[in-house]
């Protein structure tokens, strides 16, 4: 399928030469090059007319979550007939495993999973084994290891109506792609039984299907509603077609019964090898730890087919050889390009002048980490091949590239070897904001004046301070009623005081959770947000009017030239934009980034006076929520939903609301022996997820 690009608005201003410009360069297989436009030119718009253009699956990194949702839902708009994808990190809380050798405390890794991005990150390498017409916005977590695209690839079953098969068989192939098994509740990524009908939930769509049988013949297959079991028309499911369904794995890491036998004796020969080396170093503690975690982790697997932690053995089942780079979703873009026989795929690499030294970096960081555990017996030195790439692999593996970034680095000037495309021009005649330079001696009270004047009109604020300390301070300050009125009392008139609603934004705050208090500064919830970085959220608010520095002098990483122009041009998006920078001198990045910013607003001022164009508002709608979240009854009524076992006909065992710390050594006893039935009854079902969550509280038992 083409992909094709809807919109009712046709490009303007400098989008058509930016258009033709990266279009050629691409036909003529160009590598690298820069797109440098302005906040509120429109650089996605005209990124899609260039997608359009080169029919090129193309793969979109941002620098964080919030960013890259806001590109998948302007891209999903544009190309609502096209595969368009989202993959970000499935994390809502990760610590991962560490050692601290100062005292002596070791981390075990602690994931919370969210499902529904999960479900994204599935749906999207899905697509790539499907279509050529895919476009996936990723954060840098695309870098980071991943199962082989061939082996996903191999691992698909194929069912029809009328096919002979034995449900045993059927089920078992269903264990084999990572589906789980519920008695209860049919959850995203399992399946469950009903007399004669199975039915399965993909991990990477919205809806299930049911499977009707008898006696070892499939009858008929259904896309149904997960929830309400209604029968939901086939042409809404891509995976559906002709009476057939292809159902493609719940989780990306997949391995070969056969091969994983193979594979653990490696582990247990390499691990033999390791604890004879440590004990040689006089190392003994550590060869002990390091036999006695590895045997359990293997067990684990022999057992469950998984482990906490099992990604730190991917390169033994990826077989891969020491220090060769993972697998990760550009060797899925290769492989689609390869299997549709495309010339290449296209990479856009946004804010690239954040994201490329955030690609940089992140192997640097997983490697400290993993190189103290292996030195203290916690991990095998293959732990190290479970890591994001390095920056040189990455180049290797990305094909064609556009940066975009309104203020590129050297590193994507010198890459592109100049061939910089500029798009200056907002087709709304928007001009970049007027600048005021003001003393820091009362800088805060000056602040509040002016962001009481907006509220009474309004418009929206935008504060960055230098420290989280200084930022939870202001936003305590201006919330405070009291503090205000006294203030107000000294320059205005009560008529003239209208209090600020005040929202910090940090590192603290869940991904999801931030989306959702940028959507609330646009619809008037609040008037003001504070931070300390705002640029990494990526934001996109035309009801900001205002946006002001505190401490615009202080030389740094949060006020050098390019974070400067990036967090005036925040107020670009406003008729009345105005940046204040707080300063008592000016140095070499204010300088530049008045003179850079200047210039840009005499570059749409003439363009505005040579078309007659006069300066409007943007009114950008807020878009629908990029997933549902659930509201705090409904947790709580979800976190107090046990895992009920039957033990005999008069008898159930609620698994969660089992307290060990409360029961006698007698009762401990008995518990432990019905609950070991119970764990080998569903393994036997091969119901392994239940199995290990009856193993891990058994041995809470045991450990009390």
């Amino acid at each position: 399928m083409q992909f094709k690009l809807h919109s009712e608005y046709q490009p303007t201003g400098d989008q058509p030469q930016a258009i033709e410009a990266l279009v050629s360069g691409l036909n003529e297989k160009v590598e690298d090059q820069v797109l440098l436009g302005v906040t509120g030119s429109g650089k996605t718009f005209t990124i899609a007319n260039v997608i359009e253009r080169t029919q090129k699956p193309t793969l979109v990194i941002a620098h964080n979550k919030t960013l890259a949702a806001q590109l998948y839902q302007e891209l999903r708009d544009f190309f609502p007939e096209n595969a368009v994808s989202y993959f970000v990190s499935y994390y809502d809380y990760y610590q991962p495993e560490a050692y601290l050798p100062s005292s002596d405390t070791y981390i075990e890794k602690e994931a919370t999973i969210n499902e529904e991005i999960d479900k994204l990150r599935l749906a999207a390498t899905t697509h790539l084994m499907t279509r050529q017409d895919v476009i996936i916005v990723a954060s840098v977590s695309c870098i980071y290891s991943l199962g082989s695209p061939v082996d996903y690839s191999r691992f698909v079953l194929e069912i029809v109506e009328g096919e002979l098969i034995k449900r045993e068989s059927l089920l078992l192939q269903l264990s084999n792609l990572q589906y789980e098994r519920s008695n209860t509740d049919l959850l995203r990524g399992s399946y469950r039984l009903r007399g004669d009908v199975i039915q399965l939930w993909p991990a990477y769509q919205d809806t299930a299907i049911r499977i009707e049988t008898l006696e070892d013949k499939i009858i008929s297959i259904k896309d149904i509603d997960p929830v309400s079991g209604a029968v939901v028309e086939k042409e809404k499911n891509k995976f559906y077609k002709n009476k057939m369904a292809l159902i493609y794995p719940a989780k990306h890491y997949v391995v070969e019964t056969k091969s994983q036998k193979d594979t653990i004796l490696t582990i247990r020969k390499d691990m033999a090898e390791r604890v004879e080396e440590l004990k040689k170093a006089g190392k003994s503690v550590e060869a002990y730890r390091l036999e006695h975690k590895v045997n359990y982790d293997l067990e684990m697997i022999e057992e469950f087919g998984s482990t906490n932690g099992i990604e730190n053995y991917s390169r033994y089942f990826d077989g891969r050889q020491e220090g060769e780079a993972p697998y990760t979703l550009l060797d899925y873009f290769k492989y689609n390009q390869e299997k549709f026989g495309a010339d290449s795929f296209l990479t856009i690499i946004d804010e690239s002048h954040i994201s490329l030294p955030q690609i940089k970096g992140m192997y640097f960081g997983d490697r400290s980490r993993k190189e103290t555990l292996i030195n203290y017996g916690f991990r095998l030195p293959s732990a190290i091949d479970n890591r994001p790439l390095q920056l040189h692999e990455f180049l290797q593996r990305k094909q064609q590239s556009i940066y975009v970034s309104a203020t590129p680095n050297e590193w994507e000037l010198e890459r592109s070897k100049n061939r910089v495309v500029e798009q200056l021009i907002r087709p709304t005649g928007l001009l970049d904001p007027k600048i005021e330079i003001r003393p820091t001696g009362n800088q805060v009270e000056d602040l509040t004046l002016e962001i009481i004047k907006r509220k009474k009109l309004g418009q929206r604020v935008l504060v960055t301070t230098l420290t989280k300390k200084m930022a939870e301070a202001l936003s305590d300050y201006l919330n405070d009623r009291e503090k205000i009125e006294k203030l107000a009392k000294k320059f205005l008139s009560k008529e003239e005081v209208s209090y600020p609603s005040v929202a910090y934004l940090h590192s603290d705050v869940e991904t999801l959770d931030r989306s959702d208090i940028l959507d609330d500064l646009r619809n008037g919830k609040y008037d003001v947000l504070v931070g300390i970085n705002l640029l990494r959220e990526g934001l996109d608010l035309p009801e900001v009017s205002l946006v002001a520095i505190l401490d615009a002098d202080k030389e740094g990483f949060l006020r050098s030239k390019t974070s400067l122009v990036q967090t005036m041009g925040r107020a670009a998006r406003h008729v009345e934009g105005l940046a204040i920078l707080y300063a008592d001198r000016i140095t070499k990045s204010m300088d530049f980034a008045i003179n850079e910013t200047t210039r840009r607003r005499q570059t749409q001022e003439k363009f505005n006076s040579q078309n007659g164009i006069t300066p409007i508002g943007i009114n950008k709608p807020i878009r629908e929520k990029l997933m549902q979240r659930k509201t705090k009854d409904e947790q709580d009524k979800e976190n107090r939903k046990g895992i009920l076992l039957k033990i005999s006909n008069k008898e159930q065992l609620n698994l969660m609301a089992i307290n060990p710390e409360e029961l006698t050594p007698g009762e401990k006893q008995g518990l432990i022996k019905k609950l070991n039935t119970q764990m080998k009854k569903a393994a036997n079902d091969q119901d392994f997820e239940l199995a290990v969550i009856i193993r891990d509280k058994i041995k809470e038992i045991e450990d009390v």
